[in-house]
């Protein structure tokens, strides 16, 4: 971090939130302080959300040398966020990145020249999947994912994990997690890189989507003992409805951990690479009984997964409501 950076970090760590900003906007071209206001201009705590100024900020950024604007610049260019969507756009921020700085840009750059994409980063092709199932149907591809994709899922919010909580309706105060007892962390959308969004893509050509229906993917660790119990993944009285679910399952290794389907006394098993999908509501729109399901306790070893799910109209991650 530079001198200025630092001076307006501190200043707002110590509750001066207009003394920050107006340090942060003295400090010129300094690439670590316009990277600073491109963040607090996204995330609309500090300064007025303006995602179209944000994009301008890490634009600056990336030309005066920072590295961590170069990549965020390349990710909201592909997922349309302060603009439209534009792959070769991003594809060519992203290139530029891993000549000039090396690191993960690099590593990106090599694993997107694994995928079979198309030129709005779309696939090219899908495995076939199984159909499970007879009264309910779940569908489950193997070999989803390659191990480098699945090991990039995974470790995209790794440093984020935390135990699930949930807030109490009474208090206010967050408490564990009645329901899920795994670690989990949500990549939002300044940390979906272009292999997550082209593995994003192909999970919505699997489903039969577009890729603007699906909540931000959420990443979870399952530890022995721990469990999804029996749920629906529908929300009550919401207009844009989860009609669909997605998992991908990061790892193998492990024992237990299948999601079980009760009323249809189904049990899916996935191996690292694998997906399924399912439907949540019927065909009038109205929450499906049978999608109840539950992610059953592990009993040796870790469980990495990732869960998308999907809604019936484009969901806007900056403005869910």
């Amino acid at each position: 971090m530079s001198q200025h950076s630092d001076r307006a970090i501190s200043a707002l760590e110590s509750g001066a939130t207009a003394d920050a900003i107006a340090i942060a906007r003295d400090a010129g071209d300094d690439a670590d302080t316009l990277n600073l206001l491109a963040n607090w201009t996204l995330g609309g705590r500090f300064l007025p959300r303006d995602l179209v100024e944000a994009r301008r900020l890490l634009r600056a950024a990336s030309e005066a040398g920072s590295e961590d604007a170069s990549l965020v610049e390349s990710v909201l260019t592909a997922n349309g966020t302060g603009g439209v969507r534009d792959w070769q756009g991003a594809l060519v921020l992203l290139r530029n990145a891993a000549e000039r700085f090396g690191g993960p840009a690099r590593d990106d750059v090599a694993l997107l020249g694994a995928m079979a994409l198309d030129a709005n980063g779309d696939p090219v092709g899908l495995p076939d999947p199984e159909i499970l199932g007879k009264d309910y149907v779940v569908r489950r591809w193997r070999g989803f994912l390659t191990p480098g994709e699945c090991a990039h899922v995974a470790m995209s919010v790794s440093d984020l994990l935390a135990p699930s909580m949930v807030a109490d309706p009474r208090t206010g105060r967050l408490i564990d997690h009645p329901i899920r007892t795994s670690s989990a962390a949500v990549v939002g959308p300044t940390r979906e890189t272009l292999p997550l969004q082209a593995i994003l893509r192909r999970l919505a050509a699997a489903t039969g989507t577009a890729v603007e229906q699906g909540e931000p993917l959420s990443v979870l660790h399952y530890a022995p003992g721990q469990q999804y119990r029996d749920h629906v993944d529908t929300l009550p009285h919401e207009p844009n409805q989860r009609i669909k679910t997605a998992l991908m399952y990061l790892n193998s290794g492990y024992a237990g951990g299948e999601t079980h389907f009760a009323l249809s006394r189904l049990s899916v098993a996935g191996g690292g690479g694998d997906a399924v999908a399912f439907d949540n509501v019927l065909p009038d729109g109205t929450p499906d009984p049978r999608s109840r399901h539950a992610g059953l306790p592990i009993r040796q070893g870790t469980k990495w997964a990732a869960t998308r799910w999907i809604r019936a109209r484009p969901y806007d991650v900056w403005n869910p409501r």
